[in-house]
């Protein structure tokens, strides 16, 4: 199975994740969530192995346009709809092989796929 990079073209953490991946000889396909889309069973599947605190990104510019009402509704199946409506909300990049699931792009992540 092939390791995937998910994320926006665009994003500075994601380029860096994938320079930093090219240089270590890793190979991996690049999914832009803009591009070639997000499903509600790909947010699911990554919640399996990551919590909501860490996948939802509430940082954000994207988070802090939300309506107040979508903003205060903690219910998964309300937050999952809003990632894949609004993909923005997902914290980049997700790196994704098998059932190993890292998202954003720290030493711990990089430890984690060299």
């Amino acid at each position: 199975m092939t390791l995937t990079v998910y994320g926006i073209s665009n994003c500075d953490t994601v380029k860096k994740a994938r320079s930093w991946l090219s240089e270590q000889g890793c190979a991996f396909t690049f999914h832009d969530f803009r591009k070639d889309g997000l499903t509600e069973a790909m947010v699911r599947r990554w919640l399996a192995v990551q919590p909501m605190e860490k996948l939802l990104n509430k940082r954000g510019t994207s988070w802090r346009k939300l309506p107040d009402a979508d903003k205060a509704n903690e219910d998964a199946a309300h937050l999952i709809a809003l990632m894949v409506a609004n993909p923005t909300l997902i914290k980049r990049p997700v790196i994704e092989l098998e059932e190993q699931v890292s998202v954003g792009f720290t030493d711990e992540v990089k430890a984690l796929w060299s």
